[in-house]
């Protein structure tokens, strides 16, 4: 049975306005090379043109948080379980952000209904063809993020920080599904003290 780790300890969801086809944005730091993140996210109609992408490889305009562990995204149905696809390396999806070894998916069409992308670091792929089997990584010892050699890319590229952004989606949520606490001006706050980190933003599309 997979152990998804749902790392998170706070996620700002700001709810100031409802659009469909939005960007969401989600981020936080692995612990240890068997972790897993998992954003959930869904299509209320038959769409075209959604992308999913990871753009926390390397240091960029938009991320400055240093050279992290080479991400490797899969995309999974959330009725049944099955992996729909999974990919390694891909940094042409949103080239002016992304780097070498970022990843994802650019979907030309995609059915409506629920769905779950996740990232992990190379090489915990998928075990099997639905989620129940798990990842390759699941069982091994533990090691910490910063000292994982990773197999295809050794040396600097060890840092924990992971970046997911999804456009041409309806709706989609962080890492876990804590309890709100509202506050002023319709903006929630969620958290609990997981160890780790996520942030969450949403941008609505022009």
């Amino acid at each position: 049975m997979s152990h998804i780790r749902q790392i998170v300890a706070i996620s700002l969801l700001s709810i100031s306005g409802i659009a469909s086809a939005s960007t969401f944005t989600f981020s936080g730091n692995f612990i240890n090379q068997t972790d897993v993140a998992r954003v959930d996210f869904s299509v209320a109609s038959n769409a075209t043109n959604v992308r999913l992408w990871t753009d926390s490889f390397q240091a960029n305009a938009t991320n400055p948080n240093g050279t992290n562990f080479d991400p490797i995204t899969a995309l999974w149905n959330t009725s049944t379980g099955a992996l729909i696809s999974q990919n390694d390396d891909n940094s042409s999806i949103n080239s002016s952000t992304q780097t070498y070894y970022d990843s994802g998916f650019s979907l030309a069409t995609l059915a409506a209904g629920d769905y779950f992308f996740t990232v992990a670091a190379f090489n915990n792929f998928a075990a099997g063809t639905n989620i129940s089997g798990g990842f390759q990584f699941d069982g091994l010892a533990p090691i910490a993020i910063g000292l994982f050699n990773q197999p295809a890319n050794s040396g600097n590229a060890r840092g924990s920080f992971w970046r997911v952004n999804l456009d041409g989606v309806d709706n989609a949520t962080g890492p876990v599904n804590p309890s709100a606490v509202p506050l002023p001006g319709a903006v929630w706050l969620f958290g609990t003290a997981i160890a780790g980190f996520a942030g969450f933003s949403r941008r609505k599309t022009v």
